[in-house]
């Protein structure tokens, strides 16, 4: 069934007494500079159709972000804009009210860049919020949506105790973006997303087991056009605007923002690519088109078809997060992606999921980092988690199971650099799991050395059902949780403790379903592994 304009989940939005981030649409102050040169051919049409979002939260600064797209679906990518550059005006104000503005100014949304607009903000106050909006002036003049942000604490303080939610694999046929909206209502300080913000596939390629609930626009993508017009597509949807109007994003990709399980240069296996070159085209338009469409800094910017996505944010003294890519710098998959495999081709030293240069990065800065918690915002499974029932073993090749001398050199390098409080966050297996992290998950006596929190997917995979991973939890003694609802996960850190609450949702294929909590684990400082909670 196709949707083109989702209606909005039946119920309420945050309490916008502290956080009044959903509405738009208020004049901004006076003394703002015009913003000439769009002559606003479509008349009243709002350019805003796509939100605003903010991200990469430093001590002094954040990144803006917002798309113009008066016509988001278009199937020229362009969104409905003149084939020129644009001038925005933001603007960022200690209160939602804006009566307190302490910063203003104007932003090119270049045509080249599918008129997004990145706003790089220095020298703000530590470990504050924030609110901003956008405007553009022509024949009509519009105001964007509202949202809330905030910078990190000051760098040599702990600051306040940190509340981040974290979220992957969205697809957007699979169901509603409930998830997204109770997200939201957590009031998070930060969001970490794990990857597949979008999915590839043309309408119906790829059909969830309880049936798909929406229809994607367009063929599979494989142009800047098609990408442009995906993003678009999911960017319009209202749930997930909530969720980037309330807090801070930290980003990162895993395939389906490209391809399925795509390893470096080298395609799936089923994916006709004639030449490398036509990949290679293939992946440039993709990652430009992930770069127009996050809040990310211009360091990020890609380089045709690569970009360098791996980067460190700290949170004060409280936590560092190393942010990986674990999907454009790997070898390719082991025993040709079949899964579960096993067998000697995984334990080959030469094979490597990060790449040197990044492996080398991560640890040189786990061996530096001075912060309480030091979190890996990456994608795929690092435990090793044995699928097959009783006695064989079979793992997922696509997972640091296929990569298992790089995920030993990632183990040991934990407890040689003396990192006290590692905590992997993953996503990509639409399941929630819990895991501790041991040097040698065959010893049952093995003590952790630290703890993996995978969130379940936002949509992927559809309603999910109950009473899963039973055997799972029989055959992998580190796992703690298995479970097959959709949602996300919410944790709490502070100088004692972090607490992990997994929030799932009993259906996707209808709006507007309740959250629930199906398990809470706790991880005390200086003592690593999972307690249930």
């Amino acid at each position: 069934m196709t949707d083109v304009r989702p209606p909005s989940p039946l119920c309420a939005a945050p309490s916008l007494a502290r956080r009044s981030v959903l509405g738009g649409g208020a004049v901004l102050g006076a003394g703002l500079l015009t913003a000439a040169g769009w002559p606003g051919e479509r008349g009243l049409a709002d350019p805003f159709t796509l939100g605003v979002a903010s991200g990469e939260p430093a001590p002094d600064g954040f990144v803006l972000w917002t798309r113009l797209a008066p016509e988001p679906y278009a199937e020229d990518g362009r969104g409905g804009m003149p084939d020129r550059d644009v001038p925005v005006q933001w603007e960022v104000s200690r209160d939602p009210q804006f009566r307190r503005v302490v910063r203003r100014g104007t932003e090119v949304a270049p045509a080249a860049l599918g008129h997004s607009v990145h706003v790089e903000l220095y020298g703000l106050r530590p470990g504050r919020e924030y609110w901003y909006r956008f405007r553009v002036e022509g024949r009509t003049t519009h105001t964007s949506p509202t949202g809330l942000t905030r910078t990190a604490p000051d760098p040599r303080t702990l600051g306040t105790p940190l509340t981040m939610a974290f979220a992957s694999c969205a697809q957007y046929e699979h169901g509603w973006f409930t998830a997204y909206r109770r997200l939201a209502e957590e009031q998070p300080d930060v969001v970490v997303f794990l990857g597949d913000y979008i999915y590839e596939y043309q309408a119906n390629d790829y059909v969830a087991a309880t049936g798909n609930v929406r229809d994607h626009f367009g063929p599979e993508t494989t142009t800047l056009a098609g990408y442009r017009q995906r993003h678009a597509q999911y960017k319009a949807d209202p749930d997930l605007q909530a969720a980037h109007a309330v807090a801070p994003w930290i980003v990162t990709w895993d395939d389906h923002e490209f391809e399925n399980n795509y390893a470096d240069m080298v395609a799936e296996e089923q994916e006709p690519y004639p030449t490398l070159e036509q990949f290679k085209q293939r992946r440039a338009a993709a990652y430009q088109a992930y770069y127009e469409n996050m809040p990310l800094r211009r360091s990020a910017a890609p380089r045709g078809a690569d970009m360098r996505l791996y980067r460190r944010l700290g949170w004060g003294q409280l936590a560092t997060f190393h942010v990986l890519d674990t999907r454009q710098h790997r070898s390719d998959q082991p025993n040709g992606d079949t899964f579960p495999t096993a067998g000697p081709e995984r334990d080959d030293p030469q094979r490597s999921i990060l790449g040197v240069e990044q492996r080398d990065w991560l640890l040189d800065g786990l061996g530096s980092s001075a912060a309480v918690w030091d979190v890996l915002a990456q994608q795929v499974m690092v435990h090793e988690h044995d699928y097959v029932p009783g006695v064989d073993r079979g793992f997922n090749p696509d997972s640091w199971d296929g990569y298992t001398a790089d995920r030993q050199r990632l183990l040991d390098g934990f407890a040689e650099r003396g990192v006290e409080n590692p905590v992997v966050l993953t996503g990509d297996v639409h399941k929630s799991y819990a895991a501790d992290l041991t040097r040698n998950p065959t010893d049952a006596n093995a003590e952790p050395i630290g703890v993996e929190l995978v969130c379940t997917s936002i949509t992927s995979g559809g309603d999910g059902t109950d009473g899963y991973g039973a055997d799972q939890l029989t055959d992998n003694p580190d796992l703690k949780l298995a479970d097959d609802r959709r949602g996300y996960a919410v944790a709490r850190l502070d100088a004692q403790q972090l607490r992990v609450d997994f929030r799932t949702l009993p259906r996707v294929s209808q709006p507007g379903a309740a959250v629930q909590t199906r398990a809470s684990f706790v991880v005390e400082a200086g003592d690593p592994g999972l307690q249930e909670a």
